[in-house]
């Protein structure tokens, strides 16, 4: 008996000190299967670089941050100058966004090596961007497909293409599959299709928002930038209560602070926009002048209505009434979500950028990170944005319906135009008598 105590004891050890060594090798892996990210490298213009050379690290990155944050705000106001041209800077920013990601997974899978892979993921990028941009053609282009045989068939057969075309991309991609390399091939797979979900469906949001009125596309964008800067401003003068653990420097005070700041900014900035016909109109083709057109009657929504004030608010100010846009009052709700909620894509980023190690997706701006750094919180608005305007502000648009009448045959239109006419008779819109006269 003895001697069995003894073997088992003895037994129990050996087990014990190779579960040990399995766990040593193990985290050995995985330390060695780490990707070994390299430091940001360090982008900012030298000369800013010896004007702030006698600050500390704080204060100089905060001068940084603020310079490249005016520069990026001028940019902005540039690409509002330049109107509906600025379609063609929201495919760019996707691609860059795109290209940030993608990058990021290359290198966390070691997946330089996998066959054809960085090959189609673009492929799937221009794949996933024809099916978006040619449902945008058709839906808002009528007049010109109306015009061009060729763009006739394409948007006819537009869908099926687009399939066609992304179901080459996945018999390449199950073709390319290699014995050794299955498991990182699906992984980046998936990393390419989260990573459309994630910025090409969002950035196709945008445009539809722009289409519906430039302020649509301004305001929730410049939103997020106050609240970005004002947090930040806040955080960094008053902060003294973490507010996350996924954002270390971030506080309760630069939280509540960009909360209420932002709110008076997206009162005051819809009530300056909403006077201004260019930013309130949808945005059209004129297949006239084949140039985009942002001319119209403006909406209600748009128009100053007088609102009776609660009673606790006339008691303290002595004003019963008062003449706001109803687009002011909507600005509210696009501001709250903008600083109550729109922060979490910044947290859900944060987390993203902790898991693999890094602290920023790329360093393309000095102080502030990649382009995708500045549009997490972007994203997450537009698409808060559009579900907001088809949940309580759109309505039936006849400059879109006239569009897909136009593409009907013949036959098709003439049955719709005799369903109409007495549709208006029976209303009695429109006398019989006018009616048969023309």
């Amino acid at each position: 008996r003895g001697g069995q105590s003894f073997l088992m004891k003895l037994w129990k050890q050996m087990k014990s000190a190779h579960a040990r060594s399995h766990l040593r090798t193990c985290e050995g892996d995985t330390k060695a299967n780490t990707p070994d990210v390299p430091p940001s490298a360090d982008n900012t213009p030298e000369y800013l670089n010896k004007a702030l050379e006698g600050l500390s690290s704080r204060w100089r990155n905060w001068w940084i941050r603020g310079i490249l944050s005016l520069t990026m705000i001028s940019g902005f106001f540039l690409i509002i100058y330049l109107g509906p041209v600025m379609l063609i800077i929201v495919m760019s920013v996707q691609i860059k966004c795109f290209q940030e990601i993608i990058t990021i997974g290359y290198r966390v899978y070691h997946s330089y090596e996998l066959p054809w892979f960085r090959t189609l993921s673009w492929y799937f990028l221009i794949c996933v961007n024809y099916f978006f941009y040619g449902e945008t053609v058709a839906d808002y282009f009528g007049a010109l497909v109306q015009r061009e045989e060729p763009l006739q068939f394409l948007v006819r057969y537009h869908r099926f293409i687009s399939f066609a075309l992304y179901l080459a991309g996945f018999c390449m991609f199950v073709l390319s599959l290699v014995k050794k390399h299955y498991r990182l091939q699906f992984y980046m797979f998936a990393w390419t299709h989260v990573t459309l979900l994630i910025v090409v469906t969002q950035s196709h949001l945008v445009i539809q928002n722009l289409f519906e009125g430039m302020i649509w596309f301004i305001v929730p964008i410049s939103i997020v930038i106050c609240n970005d800067i004002m947090a930040y401003l806040f955080g960094f003068f008053f902060g003294r209560t973490p507010l996350i653990k996924l954002s270390p420097k971030k506080t309760w005070e630069g939280f509540i602070g960009g909360f209420f700041s932002t709110v008076v900014f997206s009162f005051i900035f819809a009530y300056l926009l909403s006077q201004y016909q260019y930013f309130v109109c949808p945005v059209e083709y004129n297949s006239e002048t084949n140039r985009f057109a942002v001319e119209c009657q403006p909406p209600d929504l748009f128009i100053q209505q007088e609102y009776t004030l609660p009673a606790v608010v006339e008691n303290t100010i002595g004003q019963k009434t008062v003449h706001l846009y109803p687009f002011q009052i909507h600005s509210v709700a696009l501001s709250s979500f903008a600083s109550l909620i729109g922060p979490f894509g910044g947290f859900f980023a944060s987390g993203f950028k902790r898991a693999f190690k890094i602290k920023d997706f790329a360093d393309t701006i000095p102080g502030h990170g990649g382009i995708m750094d500045r549009f997490d919180c972007q994203y997450l608005m537009a698409t808060f944005t559009h579900v907001y305007i088809a949940s309580f502000i759109r309505g039936p648009n006849p400059s879109k319906v006239l569009q897909q009448l136009l593409v009907l045959q013949p036959e098709q239109q003439l049955s719709i135009f005799n369903t109409l006419r007495s549709h208006l008779r029976e209303r009695g819109i429109l006398p019989p008598a006018v009616l048969e006269a023309q």
